[in-house]
This record gives structure tokens, C-alpha cells and sequence, in this order.
């Protein structure tokens, strides 16, 4: 290690004398190492902290105390994991290792927020020790924070950058803020080493699907089914695609492989969803239906969704949302008017009015950002990143100031930066689940505009029924409790559209079937855009689309199957009973 060449009596200089004396006498002395490395970075000798860093990690990982917690969480026995780190950390209080593996614990335990915090000091304390930034992004990326993510990952480098796990974080990161073509290289490199791998080929396949490589994404799904033929996952992406179309030797694949014991609870579910998928379009509409009933039920217990919740919630805006409220925070926020943001229900037609949008020269279409609902969440939780459920959201909005606002709208325009590709001036966020955060866009970002897509409560609660997604939307796996919270979202819109009028523009999609130039035209005048003719011509658009609606947004419209949830009316009673007024006056 570099010595100081020049006497010094600094603290820092004792400390890291000091800290020599001690691993002369003890070169396992994994505190002395931490001490030694924040030492000569005081001193400005960062080669020599760097070499202390990368010592002390090797000394850390060797302490009889690390290795026990080490066996304890590959047992998956995290409280005795626990317990030993907590332990270790009260003697030495810096110790990235352990700081970095009790930040893994909370991350299996659901807590990333938290767990995101302490691996922010590990890396301060150790910034070239590669794996605390790994877990920052793993925990980042949970968090919905994928560009943070990514500029995490991007600061390992070489040789870990090169290390195969690494690799496909980067390469789901990648994706996740719209680069899918280096995502789709990054998958490639990983089957180069593991062709043997179904979650790699899946990878990509669903990357392919998004670019609108539909023959490639096909070819990829086949290859896991070839490898694996009870991959739930693969029977039913191949069903997600809508377009696809199974064959007799497919069915009876399928049929084979969900009426069998062994198969995982994880892929009987999608298996029926994609039998389901595959009988309806056979004609076959009580079998169908089956299918989906069962997978549904598989997949509700699993979820254990809690439907009086977002009930409960959307009562609390209610009163928190007058028209006083609002108008006492007039000119509260940012004034940046670039967002268009799309809300409603999943598979309301919302893709496809992103898709109209997206090809007008103004506006960029960004698909789903996660982004409101993070921030929302962060205001739940707060600083620590505590467990929420939103018990001071959203009263405790009336708390903030213009200021808070302001910055809220900041950091929402700043964390989606990283979506935008083009120098359009407008941009969508196509995430469904936002309509649940009316008020606070209102009031951070008062000059976006919402677009509120809506159809037919039978039609849209069907076509949730059907539809399995890779996370959240858990109050779709059961009849009743879409129609409540269908129930709830006209309730939250209609109460917007009294207490704050004009905030909302309505899309209802049946009507942009039948009179698709009518209803654009309209739309535009809204947003203050220019009609422009490729707005009609939107299925020519080769933007990438995430959603399960891709290909048919690649297509012209069709209003053919939109009444098609009719053939399946006679099971659709729990729906309409759930739904109670709003069946008759979903419209607005």
C-alpha cells in the first residue's frame, strides 16, 4: 500500500497508522482494513484505500461471523441471518459486507426501499466493491427506478461487468427505459453461454415481441416449450400474443401438462389461461371460459387481493378533493406541460390511443411508467422506506407546499428523462393504474393533460378475466372485484370531473371504433395539437409496444371483435352484480 512520504499528523494520518500497527499484529483484522481505507481517503491516497478497500471485502468475506450468515440465507433462515449480521454490525458498524447482506435480507423480505438506503452507505463506504452496487440495482429496479438502476450497473466495471448476472440485470433495465435493442444483444451474448437457458429465451422472445418481431418471438417461445414442454410461461406468451394460433397437437400438449400432479401451481395457472385462450378461439366458449375460471382462481389465491382497499382509498379523496382544495392551490406545481398522461383501466383500448398519439410528430409515446405511482408511494413511506399502505395518503397532501409540488412534478420529468428517445415536445405515460392518482398529477404537473380511456365495464372486465399480467393488476383475477374497482375508478373520475372540470378529457373506446377521425380530432383539440393524417394512419407506426395489445395495434382498426365478450355474457353475472350503477352509467 502507498505510504505517505512526508510526515503527517492529520487524525486521518493517525487513524491509518494506526490501522498498519493493528493488521501488523492481525492481517484479518477486517475493522482495521475499514479504517485504513476511510483514512487514505481522507488523505487523498486513492489507490491505497482502494487496495485496503478490496483487502478488507477479501478479510470480511473470510469472517467466521459473514460465513455463517452467508449458510444461513442459502437455507433461506433470514432471521438467523439476521441476527448474526445485526450482531457483527454493532462491532463494526461499517462493514459494506454486512451492510450489503443485511440489505439483501430486506430485499427477500419485500423491503427494497429500505435495503436501497443502507446499500448507499455500503457503496460510500466501498465503491469499488462491485456487489453492493449490484444489489442497489436489484433493489432499484424493484423499486420501478430502472434508469437508476441502469447507471448503477453501468458503474461496475470489468471484469464483473462481464459476469452473467450483471448482464441480464442490465439487460431487463435496458428494456425497462425502451433501449431494446441493446437488451436484445445482451440476451443474445447470455444464450452464447447458457443456450439452455428458458428464462434467457424467454427474455428475449418477449423483447422481439416488443420491437414487432413477431416470427422471431414465436420461434423463441417454441424453443422452451421444446426444452421444457410444461413452461407455463412460454404456452401462455405464445397465447399473449393474440394473434397465434394453436394446433391440435398444441391443445393436447397443454391438456397433458395441466392435468398433471406434478406441474407447479405457477405454471398450471398459465397453461389454463393460454387453454382458454385456445378454446375461445375455436368457438369452444363454455370450455373456455373454464380455463379461465380456473386460472383465475389459481391466481387470486395466490395474489390475495384486498378489493375494499382501493375502495376505501378513493372514499378518503373524495373528501380530501374539493373543488376548494384545488382551487386554494391554483398555480401550485410544475408548469412543464410535456406529460399526456393516459389512464383507465388495463385493456380499455388505452394502447391504442397511445399508439394514435404516438404517431403525431409532436408527441412521443413512452408506454407504462411506473413513475406516479412510485412517487406516491415514497410519500406514503417516506424517507426510512417503511412498509405502506397508504395510511397518510393522500391527507397528507394538504400538508405540502407550492414548492413540494413543484419538485414532485421535477423528479417525476427528471426519473422519466431516461424514456424519451426523440426531441418531440409532448410525451405519454400509458399506465392504467395512474386514474387512482388524479389529484396529485393535478396538483404537481398542473399543465399535463389526462386522457382517461374507458370501455364497456362487460367488454373491459372480460377482457381482464383472460389476461394474465407479469405483475400487479391483482383485482382482475376475480369477477367481483374488478367490477368494484371498475366501480370505484368511474366513482374517482366522475368526482374529478365535478370538483375539478376539464382536468380530464374521455376516450370511451367503442366510440373511437365507430368514428375513429371524429374522436381523434377531438382529442387533439384537447391536448391544443394539430390534426395530422398519421394519426389515422397509427397501425404504421413501428415504435416499440409493451403491452399486451402490440399486435393488434400493428393492424388498422377493427371494430369485428369488440362485442366478442358477448358470447361469453351468460357467466359474466358476478361482473354485472359487482358493478351495480356503473354498468348503466360507465360513460361519463
Amino acid at each position: 500500500m502507498a505510504e505517505q512520504t512526508v510526515t503527517d499528523t492529520t487524525p486521518a494520518a493517525r487513524d491509518a497508522e494506526q490501522a498498519r500497527q493493528r493488521l501488523a499484529k492481525n492481517p484479518s483484522d477486517v475493522g482495521a482494513y475499514w479504517q485504513l481505507t476511510a483514512a487514505l481517503r481522507s488523505l487523498g491516497d486513492l489507490d491505497g484505500a482502494r487496495e485496503a478497500e478490496l483487502s478488507g471485502v477479501e478479510a470480511s468475506q473470510s469472517d467466521p461471523d459473514i460465513a455463517r450468515a452467508g449458510n444461513a440465507m442459502m437455507a433461506n433462515d433470514l432471521a438467523a441471518a439476521e441476527t448474526t449480521l445485526k450482531a457483527l454490525l454493532e462491532r463494526r458498524p461499517d462493514d459494506p459486507v454486512a451492510l450489503r447482506m443485511i440489505a439483501e435480507i430486506l430485499i427477500r423480505q419485500g423491503q427494497p426501499r429500505r435495503a436501497e438506503a443502507i446499500l448507499r452507505r455500503a457503496i460510500e463506504l466501498a465503491p469499488n466493491f462491485f456487489f453492493p452496487r449490484y444489489t442497489r440495482a436489484v433493489a432499484l429496479d424493484m423499486l420501478s427506478r430502472a434508469g437508476e438502476a441502469l447507471e448503477e450497473l453501468n458503474r461496475i466495471e470489468e471484469p464483473e461487468a462481464d459476469y452473467d448476472p450483471i448482464m441480464g440485470l442490465r439487460a431487463l433495465a435496458l428494456s425497462r427505459v425502451g433501449d431494446n435493442e441493446q437488451a436484445i444483444e445482451l440476451c443474445r451474448v447470455l444464450l452464447e453461454r447458457q443456450p439452455t437457458n428458458p428464462e434467457i429465451w424467454i427474455s428475449l422472445a418477449n423483447l422481439l415481441k416488443i420491437v414487432g418481431d413477431n416470427q422471431g418471438s414465436i420461434d423463441a417461445y417454441r424453443k422452451v416449450i421444446e426444452m421444457q414442454p410444461t413452461n407455463g410461461e412460454a404456452w401462455w406468451s405464445l397465447a399473449n400474443l393474440k394473434t397465434y394460433r394453436f394446433t391440435d397437437e398444441h391443445i393436447a400438449a397443454m391438456e397433458a401438462a395441466v392435468n398433471s400432479a406434478s406441474l407447479g401451481e405457477s405454471d398450471r395457472f398459465r397453461i389454463h389461461f393460454a387453454l382458454g385462450k385456445a378454446r375461445e378461439d375455436r368457438g369452444e366458449d363454455e370450455a373456455s371460459f373454464e380455463h379461465y375460471r380456473l386460472g383465475n382462481s389459481i391466481r387470486a389465491v395466490q395474489t390475495r387481493y384486498r378489493a375494499g382497499e382501493a375502495t376505501t382509498l378513493v372514499e378518503r379523496m373524495q373528501r380530501l378533493f374539493t373543488k376548494e382544495f384545488f382551487e386554494e392551490r391554483a398555480g401550485f406545481g410544475c408548469k412543464a406541460a410535456d406529460p399526456i398522461f393516459i389512464v383507465g383501466m388495463p385493456r380499455s383500448g388505452s394502447t391504442l390511443v397511445e399508439q394514435i398519439l404516438g404517431s403525431h410528430p409532436l408527441v412521443e409515446g413512452t408506454g407504462e411508467l411506473p413513475d406516479v405511482i412510485v412517487l406516491a408511494r415514497e410519500l406514503e413511506e417516506g424517507p426510512d422506506g417503511g412498509p405502506g399502505s397508504w395510511r397518510n395518503y393522500p391527507e397528507m397532501l394538504a400538508d405540502l407546499s407550492s414548492d413540494d409540488f413543484c419538485r414532485l412534478g421535477e423528479t417525476y420529468l427528471e426519473r422519466t428523462r431516461i424514456q424519451r428517445k426523440t426531441d418531440r415536445p409532448f410525451f405519454t405515460d400509458k399506465m392504467p393504474n395512474n386514474w387512482i392518482h388524479t389529484g396529485l398529477i393535478r396538483l404537481m404537473l398542473p399543465n399535463a393533460s389526462i386522457v382517461d380511456a374507458r370501455r364497456h365495464p362487460l367488454a373491459c372486465g372480460f377482457s381482464n378475466f383472460k389476461q394474465h399480467y407479469a405483475r400487479g393488476q391483482e383485482f382482475s383475477y376475480d369477477l367481483e372485484h374488478f367490477g368494484q374497482y371498475y366501480r370505484d375508478y368511474v366513482r374517482l373520475m366522475a368526482h374529478i370531473d365535478e370538483v375539478a372540470p376539464g382536468t380530464v378529457h374521455r376516450v370511451i373506446y367503442e366510440h373511437l371504433l365507430e368514428n375513429p377521425e371524429q374522436q381523434i380530432r377531438s382529442l387533439l383539440d384537447y391536448l391544443g395539437l394539430p390534426f395530422d393524417k398519421a394519426c389515422l394512419d397509427f397501425h404504421k407506426n413501428k415504435r416499440a409496444v409493451r403491452t399486451a395489445s402490440a399486435e393488434q395495434v400493428r393492424r388498422p382498426i377493427d371494430a369485428e371483435g369488440a362485442e366478442s365478450w358477448k358470447r361469453f355474457e351468460p357467466w359474466l353475472d358476478p361482473l354485472k352484480q359487482s358493478l351495480g350503477e356503473a354498468l348503466a352509467e360507465w360513460g361519463g
